[in-house]
């Protein structure tokens, strides 16, 4: 069992690569032929259009990392570690997205206050509320992940408490896809993505404690799953689109995910391993919130000034840019503020005021003996003051 955990440098670059996917999807296929953007970009969507699946490699890389920041946390500050890892990006995110709306979108995106407001909470869906941007719908799907994490957290994080709760999981989404399960039951189970999850999570329990038989089994039953949903959602893309995806890429991307995680898990990559993939890692969170509504606004009012290519490259880097200063400026500083507010305050316990000499004047106060030191004379006191426990200290940074 490792009782360190290594940095993983390859998964901050897969996470790049996962969000520059999503961006090259939205911007070279879905914007212009869902008709958002009037720049088309008929050669690069002949691959770009299979980038949507940079979703399924996130939600396959969250399993794996949100069960590692979990690993040994209290349900509390698990909690903490996710709000100020996730809230901050969100907030700049729709407030610059707002604003780019309202200024230059030109009739293209609608907003309004009651709508702004629920987004703030990143609980719109609850309510049906629309979405301030189209790719905030994946935190949906997070945050009910983050849920099933919490409840691990207060049962408590061991190795056949984890598996056996993937196994459940496993079993419910074969009943929802089979339609054992009332559909209700599917908002909680997520039987389209919860593969992904729960391969995630199967390949951290492997990386820190290596490989079992339940793990060599509930993998490839997870690739087996995404496969066949994987299959499906690109026909149901595929006619809202009115192209064709081949089958043979859909089944060789989603295998390959499968392996590069499994590789990750097993340290097979780690000579790949680069410590300025922490920054690339870092960009893709607000990159990811930061892309698409905005990009298609630039794209529509730039698009007949400028060289599509230099437009599309040139938009890029502008969002990378934008989510380099988000984070470098409001993530870091802002979410240790957010930690230090949440953290458990030391109980102080009663005032206990010094005590008075014959004469009036105050005797020093003494520290106080924990209750199974022995003063001279074989006599005992007990503890006064009840201090910080031993080994008290501010809960560790997020994964």
């Amino acid at each position: 069992m490792r009782t360190r955990t290594d940095r993983l440098y390859e998964i901050d670059g897969l996470r790049l690569l996962a969000a520059l996917c999503v961006v090259f999807f939205h911007y070279t296929f879905s914007s212009w032929v869902g008709g958002t953007t009037t720049v088309a970009f008929s050669a690069e969507s002949g691959w770009s259009k299979y980038g949507y699946l940079g979703v399924d490699l996130f939600f396959l890389i969250s399993g794996f990392v949100v069960l590692m920041s979990a690993w040994g946390r209290s349900p509390r500050a698990f909690m903490v570690s996710r709000i100020s890892r996730l809230y901050p990006a969100y907030w700049v995110g729709i407030g610059l997205t707002v604003l780019v709306t309202v200024t230059l979108g030109a009739g293209l995106f609608k907003v309004t206050p009651p709508q702004v407001l629920m987004n703030l909470t990143m609980f719109q869906a609850v309510p049906d509320v629309a979405n301030v941007d189209v790719v905030y719908w994946t935190l949906w799907a997070e945050m009910r992940f983050y849920l099933l994490i919490l409840v691990l957290t207060w049962i408590g994080t061991t190795r056949n408490r984890v598996m056996i709760g993937l196994w459940a999981w496993f079993g419910l989404t074969v009943l929802a896809e089979t339609g054992f399960l009332p559909h209700a039951a599917d908002l909680l189970i997520q039987s389209e993505f919860s593969h992904y999850f729960i391969a995630g999570m199967a390949l951290f329990l492997l990386y820190k404690f290596g490989i079992d038989r339940q793990i060599a089994l509930l993998v490839p039953l997870c690739l087996g799953n995404a496969v066949f949903r994987a299959i499906g959602y690109a026909d149901a893309v595929g006619r809202r689109y009115s192209v064709g995806y081949s089958h043979a890429v859909i089944v060789a991307v989603v295998v390959v995910i499968f392996l590069v995680m499994t590789l990750v898990a097993l340290r097979v990559t780690r000579f790949a391993a680069k410590p300025w993939m922490v920054t690339a890692g870092a960009l893709t969170y607000p990159l990811y919130l930061l892309h698409a509504h905005i990009g298609f606004i630039l794209i529509n009012r730039v698009g007949d000034a400028v060289d599509k290519h230099v437009l599309l490259y040139g938009t890029i880097a502008l969002m990378c840019a934008a989510a380099y200063a988000a984070h470098r400026f409001v993530e870091r500083p802002v979410a240790p503020l957010i930690k230090r507010w949440a953290a458990p305050r030391p109980d102080l316990g009663k005032r206990v005021w010094p005590a008075r000499s014959a004469r009036g004047s105050a005797v020093p106060a003494m520290r106080p003996a924990p209750a199974s030191e022995s003063l001279p004379g074989n006599a005992t006191v007990p503890m006064a003051i009840q201090g910080a426990p031993a080994g008290w200290h501010r809960s560790t940074p997020a994964a």
